[in-house]
């Protein structure tokens, strides 16, 4: 495992080096030696997967408040898709900044998202499939939301958006007066 850092405080890009042979590849998606090179020692609680039929999809931006905040790592399995964070730490130096990276099943690429980051993506291939690392439960009163046209963002995706859901859709805009969240 390679951690590149992105250019958001603690955000980190995990690229995966694999082994090759006549049966095909392996490598490890997960090494909790390995992540402590970059800070990382919590366990993880929950790994979700998602399938995502349409291209041009978003799903996001979603993240949890404390203390239910957690530590995010996405991975894509099958597809491609445009995947995104957004620093919602108050006392960031990256604090309401985002950075996108395309995730693929060929490019073996894995966003590695702090607590304190929204985060969703885009879908750039029909069917595509991510796994999600937790480090806490699934935790809907302590859920949260940004808008993914929120103008204070200004996420540039990169396709015509095709489909998304009404809850994703209906989050309220930011006010210029949002301080962040406390972590």
């Amino acid at each position: 495992m390679k951690f590149i850092k992105a250019n958001l405080k603690d955000l980190y890009i995990v690229q995966f080096e694999s082994f090759q042979d006549e049966r095909g590849k392996f490598y490890r998606v997960f090494c909790k030696n390995e992540m402590n090179e970059i800070g990382h020692k919590e366990n993880i609680v929950q790994i979700n997967q998602s399938k995502t039929m349409k291209k041009g999809s978003i799903r996001g931006m979603h993240f949890q408040y404390p203390p239910m905040a957690e530590i995010k790592m996405v991975k894509c399995l099958s597809g491609a898709v445009y995947d995104v964070a957004i620093d919602l730490r108050k006392t960031s130096s990256s604090f309401l900044q985002w950075h996108g990276e395309i995730l693929s099943a060929e490019n073996l690429k894995m966003m590695y998202i702090p607590k304190g980051f929204a985060h969703g993506f885009q879908t750039l291939k029909k069917n595509s499939e991510l796994l999600y690392f937790h480090t806490e439960f699934y935790s809907p009163q302590h859920e949260g939301g940004i808008r993914y046209d929120d103008p204070l963002i200004n996420i540039q995706w990169p396709l015509k958006i095709t489909d998304i859901s009404k809850k994703d859709y209906s989050y309220e805009l930011l006010s210029n007066d949002f301080i962040g969240i406390e972590i």
